[in-house]
């Protein structure tokens, strides 16, 4: 029979699905590149994956209503970044430590840069996970977020959906037999891109103008032929 965690996330049964969400998602990071990406995670223990494209890395982990890690803030309020400040935001099942998470969804679109990738995961609510996961969770405290319901929140905020994908063995403690996806997996991987800003290119359009015979123009203007 299962135990009691005081840090669920820190649990054999997790780690192994956690490792069954990484496996998913490594060909997507692995084309990710630029100089900044963002890690906010549900235990101190997380760790960004290697990826060679990627320079730098910042980390937040949800603690209690607070985040820590390489900065110290409130999960009340807006991440401490600059609009636009990382070309690869994840989320490492934050959304069900965050006391709010709407807030943490639009801060990590905001943060994010445009043509950027941000990769959601967490358990599946229905999934034989869900039970396991509230007997272990104060109550009260952790929400399951259903997949489609982000998939519309990140299209409100101007993100692409590039893929959804069911990962691990359906219930906890359970095999997948070294196959990281499973239509019925008790965790789940969402990925998807900010769209870039429309550039709308300025197209110079000659204008007649009839002038005097005997007038000078302005240099790089022509004379209509109609004048």
């Amino acid at each position: 029979m299962f135990q009691r965690h005081h840090d669920i996330y820190a649990s054999a049964v997790l780690r192994g699905l956690l490792e069954d969400e990484a496996r998913a998602m490594a060909a997507d990071l692995q084309r990710c590149f630029g100089t900044h990406a963002l890690l906010v995670g549900a235990s101190p223990d997380d760790a960004p994956p290697a990826l060679p494209m990627l320079g730098h890395w910042a980390r937040l982990n949800v603690n209690n209503g607070d985040f820590g890690g390489d900065l110290r803030a409130s999960a009340n309020e807006s991440l401490p970044f600059v609009d636009d400040a990382f070309e690869l935001v994840l989320l490492r099942h934050a959304l069900e430590v965050v006391p709010d998470a709407s807030i943490l969804m639009f801060e990590a679109a905001r943060v994010l840069a445009p043509g950027g990738v941000m990769v959601v995961t967490g358990i599946h609510p229905i999934s034989g996970w869900a039970p396991w996961f509230h007997w272990n969770s104060r109550a009260g405290q952790r929400t399951l977020q259903m997949p489609f319901q982000l998939c519309y929140g990140l299209q409100q905020a101007g993100m692409e959906i590039e893929r959804v994908q069911r990962t691990g063995p359906f219930w906890p403690g359970g095999s997948t037999k070294g196959q990281p996806a499973s239509a019925l997996g008790g965790g789940f991987v969402l990925i998807a891109r900010k769209q870039r800003r429309s550039v709308l290119p300025v197209r110079n359009h000659p204008v007649s103008m009839r002038v005097p015979a005997n007038s000078a123009l302005s240099a790089g203007i022509r004379r209509s032929s109609a004048s």
